[in-house]
């Protein structure tokens, strides 16, 4: 910006319209997160949907995978035509409708508000993240510490709204209170996700508000090359829109006709393979497309052992919403000195500790200085944790299978030794990714940490679905077994990817 602007902390004024759109929506999705498979699970008799774990894990994994794969198009669509501003307002309408939609107790206003709350969030995660830079020049000092409170944001967001959307979907008062106004207690989940409806609102009442402070970020789109590069983009823009809708057409036209048999497990297998196959395919155009040099060659191995490391920790960590979430409400004791607490609460546990350990270990890297661990050393030590924290699950997963409600504090640890990892890997990923990727692909290598983050959350969201297929140790020691033999593979390549890059 023009002027230097140190209204907020600081920082920009703009930052706090920033930090309070994405707090907001943080709130919005990490509250319906903590509710989704278990509303899915819940009898039909105690408001639920009455799927088997299965389909509920399938349906999962599916929606998550999708709200991050959807950042990629979101992006793409706010750089060409829409510029970053619109494309948030836009987003966070559709994120609050589908929420509402989500509070309608009808089976097809669920789907459909899932849908709208992944179109949405596409639009609006990559370019609320985008404005934030735009807010200060490349030169200044106050870049990394703005995003520092942004991210702040975000997990203040994430800790209170299981608090919020947990009480209303779940706690025996609140029930209570709507059989006191004469209306059915187990409507109380869809007060849950209309909570999540609310908070959304509160974040574009306060962006709208807010609106001038932004100055000209993301106000316009990146200006096109040449006159051929805008029909170019209409081109593509059209031709993706005419697939989308053609498909969709024709998937209907086939479902009607018996054809075609639509399951959730269907559904989410296909996307499980587009997701192999993207993978593929890009890596394989990255390696035999490109006239790489032998340095950016070795770039790009390290790139793909690095992608393959994170999908593994995304979807061990990501069962916090799935797997972990079902636990929480089956098998662990919801108390604690003389007050029941909604199973949902328990997954604000990890944005807090990420709120509280985010400074510590800021000062543990900055104080190890040149001994500071290679980004590929951060992943093995990511993995090794949340290998750790499904390891001493099997612990409680024994008197669990004995019908015995566990403690809550072994989930507790579990969430702090997942955060313990969040903190070792996520913050270096992208930049590992970007550093690692030659020049002129850098935008294409920030869209495979997405696709990282998309595969770990459908991989997560499945292996929820075998909750009812194993029995609980033997599920989470294949989980824990999982994680730690990629530790110990990735622990081997530290020492030959130094050397490669060395070179």
């Amino acid at each position: 910006m023009a002027v230097r602007d140190t209204s907020f902390f600081g920082h920009p004024r703009g930052l706090s319209t920033l930090f309070f759109t994405e707090m907001w929506e943080r709130f919005s999705y990490y509250g319906m997160r903590a509710l989704l498979i278990l509303f899915m699970t819940a009898s039909v008799a105690s408001g639920g949907l009455g799927f088997d774990t299965a389909k509920a894990g399938a349906i999962y994994g599916t929606y998550v995978s999708l709200v991050y794969i959807t950042s990629l198009p979101g992006g793409w669509l706010a750089d060409r035509f829409l510029g970053q501003r619109r494309a948030t307002l836009y987003g966070g309408v559709l994120i609050m409708l589908g929420h509402i939609c989500l509070a309608v107790p009808r089976l097809t206003s669920f789907y459909s508000g899932l849908g709208l709350v992944t179109i949405g969030t596409g639009l609006l995660k990559p370019n609320v993240s985008t404005m934030v830079g735009a807010l200060y020049t490349p030169e200044d000092e106050r870049r990394d510490a703005g995003f520092s409170l942004y991210y702040m944001g975000i997990n203040t967001g994430a800790f209170i709204a299981p608090l919020v959307c947990g009480w209303f979907a779940q706690s025996a008062q609140f029930r209570g209170i709507l059989s006191g106004m004469g209306i059915a207690p187990e409507n109380s989940w869809h007060w849950g996700f209309g909570m999540a409806a609310v908070g959304m609102f509160f974040g574009l009442v306060q962006y709208l508000t807010g609106w001038k402070h932004l100055g000209s970020a993301g106000m316009y789109p990146a200006p096109a090359e040449s006159v051929q590069a805008v029909a170019s983009q209409r081109r593509v823009l059209r031709t993706g829109v005419a697939l989308l809708v053609g498909g969709a057409a024709l998937l209907w036209l086939l479902a009607r006709t018996g054809a075609v048999a639509i399951t959730a497990q269907g559904v989410s297998n296909a996307l499980g393979v587009v997701l192999i196959l993207t993978t593929v395919v890009f890596f394989l155009w990255m390696f035999l497309a490109g006239q790489w040099t032998l340095d950016e060659r070795k770039r790009l191995v390290v790139v793909l052992v690095l992608f393959v490391a994170a999908t593994i920790f995304w979807s061990v960590f990501e069962q916090a919403g799935s797997t972990l979430n079902l636990f929480a409400q089956r098998d662990t004791r919801t108390e604690a000195f003389g007050f029941e607490f909604p199973p949902s609460w328990l997954q604000s546990v990890a944005p807090f500790s990420l709120v509280v350990l985010s400074p510590v270990f800021a000062w543990i890297w900055w104080r190890l200085g040149p001994r500071d661990p290679s980004s590929p050393a951060k992943f093995t030590i990511g993995l090794v944790f949340v290998s750790l924290s499904f390891a001493i699950l099997m612990i409680p997963a024994q008197a669990a299978e004995q019908g015995i409600r566990v403690s809550p504090l072994w989930l507790v640890g579990t969430y702090l030794l997942h955060t313990i990892g969040e903190l070792c890997l996520s913050p270096v990923g992208l930049s590992a990714m970007t550093r690692l990727a030659p020049a002129r692909i850098v935008g294409l290598t920030m869209g495979v940490w997405f696709v990282a983050l998309s595969a770990g959350n459908y991989l997560g969201g499945r292996v929820g679905g075998l909750y009812e297929a194993f029995s609980l140790p033997q599920l989470f020691g294949v989980v824990a077994l999982f994680a730690g033999c990629a530790a110990v593979v990735l622990a081997l390549l530290i020492k030959p990817i130094r050397r490669m890059l060395a070179r």
